[in-house]
């Protein structure tokens, strides 16, 4: 017999909280970095790690965010 701890919600919860902010929410992709407001993104929305760097070589190819 696996021993588990207490569960954190009960089973007759609602999945749906009233109140609780999600990311999908109208406006909140403005308030994100890397989403730029013609509804395309950059590799700032990917990743946090040097984002300037991850970027297009040139100025011809296209801005494609790395996920």
């Amino acid at each position: 017999m696996i021993k588990v701890g207490k569960r954190d919600v009960k089973p007759d919860a609602p999945a749906h909280t009233r109140g609780v902010h999600e990311g999908n929410n109208v406006g909140n992709y403005d308030k994100q970095v890397g989403h730029l407001p013609d509804g395309t993104s950059t590799a700032a929305r990917s990743t946090g790690i040097n984002p300037s760097a991850r970027g297009p070589i040139l100025d011809s190819m296209p801005n494609l965010s790395p996920a």
